[in-house]
C-alpha cells in the first residue's frame, strides 16, 4: 500500500521575497553615494553640451549677421551630407584614420614581437619606444613640422641631402607618419599584452608536432592575437577620427584642401565662416560615427573578458 504525503500550504517553506529588504536598498544607495558627485559632474559637462549642439544644429545661425538665427530643421544635416567641402573633408577623414590605424598596428605587432624575446636591455627598449606615445600631440606635430620636415634645416634632408618640402609635396603622408609615431606604441602595449597572456603550453606543443616559427605564428599566434588587433584598430580608429593638433600645425588643411578632415573643417566653419548651425550639425555626424566604432570597440573587449573569464 502507497501513502501519498500532502504538503499542505502551512507546510510549505515559505518563499523568499525577491523584493530587496529597506537595509539593502540603504546599503546600495550608501555605496553608490560617493559616485552621484562624478556622475552630475560628467553629465554636466559631457551631456548638457551635446543637448545644447543638437539645439544648434536646428538653427540657421551665422555670426555675422546679428538676428539671423532660425529654425530651419534638418537643413543643416542635409548641407552637411551634400556639400562638396564636407564630402571631402569626409573623404580625408576615412583616408587618414585607415591608414594611420593599419600602419600603426602593423607597426605596432612587428615591435611587439621583438619585445615578447628576452635580450638585454628589453626595459630600457620598451621604455624609449612607449616615450612617443606619452608626447603632447601638439608638441609632436611641431616636432614633426620643425625638426623633421623642415626644408633648410629638418633631420630628413639632413640624412637625404636636398632642401625637399616634404610638407607640400606630400602632405596628406606627412600628416599620416606624424600620427604614426605617436600612436604605434599604443598598438605595441596591447599586441603585446596578448602575446604575453599566450599559453606556452600551446606553443611548445606546437614545436612538438614540428610547426615552425612561421606556421606558428600564422596558425596560432595570429589568430589568437585577431581580439587584441580589432581592439587596438578601435580605440585607435576612435581618437584618430578626431585629429585636430596634426592637421593644424603640420598642413593647416593643406595645400588645398588636401588634408582637412572633419575636425578641421568644423574648425574653419565655425571660425572662419562663423556658421554655428552647419558646424554644430557636422559636429554631431562625427559624434555618431564614433559611437558607432565605440560599439564594436565595447563589443570586442567585452568577448576579451569573456576569454579570459573561459580559462
Amino acid at each position: 500500500m502507497t501513502t501519498t504525503i500532502v504538503t499542505t500550504g502551512a507546510d510549505a517553506a515559505p518563499r523568499p521575497d525577491p523584493r530587496p529588504t529597506r537595509p539593502d536598498r540603504r546599503h546600495r544607495w550608501a555605496r553608490r553615494a560617493p559616485l552621484l558627485p562624478a556622475l552630475v559632474f560628467a553629465i554636466v559637462v559631457t551631456q548638457l553640451p551635446f543637448l545644447f549642439t543638437l539645439y544648434l544644429s536646428t538653427q540657421s545661425w551665422n555670426a555675422l549677421r546679428p538676428g539671423s538665427q532660425e529654425f530651419i530643421g534638418l537643413a543643416n544635416y542635409a548641407t552637411v551630407l551634400t556639400d562638396g567641402r564636407l564630402r571631402a573633408a569626409l573623404l580625408n577623414t576615412v583616408v587618414l584614420t585607415a591608414s594611420s590605424v593599419f600602419a600603426s598596428v602593423l607597426l605596432g605587432l612587428g615591435l611587439a614581437i621583438l619585445l615578447d624575446r628576452r635580450f638585454p636591455g628589453r626595459g630600457i627598449v620598451r621604455t624609449l619606444l612607449i616615450t612617443p606615445f606619452l608626447v603632447m600631440p601638439m608638441a609632436a606635430a611641431l616636432l614633426w613640422k620643425h625638426a623633421i620636415y623642415n626644408p633648410s634645416y629638418g633631420l630628413i634632408n639632413g640624412i637625404l641631402g636636398g632642401s625637399t618640402d616634404w610638407v607640400s609635396q606630400y602632405p596628406m603622408v606627412s600628416v599620416v607618419a606624424a600620427l604614426v609615431w605617436q600612436w604605434t606604441p599604443f598598438m605595441m602595449l596591447i599586441i603585446l599584452a596578448g602575446l604575453q597572456s599566450q599559453s606556452l603550453e600551446t606553443l611548445e606543443a606546437a614545436r612538438v608536432d614540428g610547426a615552425g616559427p612561421w606556421q606558428t605564428f600564422t596558425r596560432i599566434t595570429l589568430p589568437y592575437l585577431r581580439p587584441y588587433l580589432e581592439l587596438g584598430a578601435l580605440l585607435g580608429s576612435i581618437y584618430l577620427v578626431q585629429t585636430f593638433d596634426a592637421v593644424f600645425t603640420i598642413t593647416q588643411g593643406g595645400p588645398g584642401r588636401a588634408t582637412t578632415n572633419l575636425p578641421y573643417e568644423i574648425y574653419l566653419t565655425t571660425f572662419r565662416k562663423f556658421e554655428y548651425g552647419e558646424a554644430a550639425a557636422a559636429g554631431v555626424v562625427v559624434v555618431i560615427g564614433t559611437i558607432v566604432v565605440a560599439t564594436f570597440a565595447l563589443r570586442v573587449i567585452s568577448s576579451l573578458f569573456r576569454m579570459e573569464d573561459a580559462r
